[in-house]
């Protein structure tokens, strides 16, 4: 079943609530997401640690319900 992008946004804001979240569904079937993260936790963390974080906000839903999401993160620009 696909994921919500409503859902989506409300997982890693529930992670990360000072996020800025912006999903799109690339394929208009709830199962191919981008989305861009913008958070003050980025500040210092290489990009791969970045994506692991909001993986994890998505708890274990990445390759089962949802099976993909192109992310762009970084930190504010301050």
């Amino acid at each position: 079943m696909p994921m919500d992008a409503r859902d989506i946004e409300a997982m890693i804001k529930a992670a990360l609530p000072d996020a800025r979240v912006e999903i799109k569904d690339l394929a208009g079937d709830g199962d191919h997401y981008a989305a861009t993260v913008i958070s003050e936790a980025f500040k210092g963390k290489a990009r791969v640690q970045q994506h692991q974080m909001v993986y994890a906000a998505l708890q274990g839903r990445m390759g089962g319900t949802l099976h993909a999401l192109a992310l762009t993160t970084q930190a504010p620009d301050n």
